[in-house]
């Protein structure tokens, strides 16, 4: 099997076990709500879809389409072991992720929320990053779009980087006033955010 079909397959292993792994989590006490949430959602669907659309596997046809095929467009070609080990990134990514996903338990929401029997967790991966599982799924993405090397791959990959950025903060800011902002200011001062051994 060619790196540009198996790319997709650890995307595909985590994307079926996260949702069904979704039913695994407390109540939802409170969300940010007025539509907070509605920029980082838009952001983050359409760099999934930019990023992992199939319209620059080699061999196929490139579309009559000028729109697609600008999109389709390849900058770069990766040597296959150099491609796979692009896909080891991406899995490790994933790992990263559901360790994260584990140790949250039942207070993981894929949405910004509050809830029930919330706490500030800061022991396992989240005491390397505030944010594990955004990590563990921008470096899927990054490693993605390094083994597509495509227009629309790094078009999805800085759609995904600029969503997490902005889902993050809202996070931080609405667990703040939900759990108080000395604890969250605390935790923030001794943990980076989404990259480890990078403050802030």
């Amino acid at each position: 099997m060619s790196p540009d079909y198996a790319i997709y397959i650890p995307w595909d292993i985590w994307i079926v076990s996260w949702v069904a792994a979704a039913i695994w989590a407390n109540r939802t006490v409170k969300r940010p709500g007025g539509g907070r949430e509605v920029p980082y959602f838009l952001l983050e669907m359409g760099g999934y879809i930019m990023l992992l659309a199939m319209v620059d596997i080699p061999g196929r046809p490139i579309s009559a389409n000028p729109v697609l095929a600008f999109l389709a467009t390849r900058f770069w070609t990766l040597p296959a072991d150099l491609a796979w080990a692009m896909i080891a990134i991406a899995a490790a990514g994933f790992v990263f992720c559901w360790w994260a996903r584990i140790h949250l338990g039942k207070l993981w929401s894929g949405r910004v929320t509050r809830k029930e029997g919330h706490r500030i967790v800061d022991t396992g991966p989240y005491a390397f990053v505030r944010h594990p599982i955004y990590t563990g799924v921008l470096t899927a993405a990054i490693a993605t779009a390094a083994l597509k090397g495509s227009v629309h791959a790094l078009i999805g990959v800085c759609m995904l980087l600029v969503a997490y950025q902005f889902k993050a903060r809202l996070e931080e800011h609405f667990l703040s006033e939900e759990l108080g902002a000395g604890s969250y200011a605390a935790y923030r001062k001794r943990v980076p955010m989404l990259v480890p051994f990078v403050p802030r």
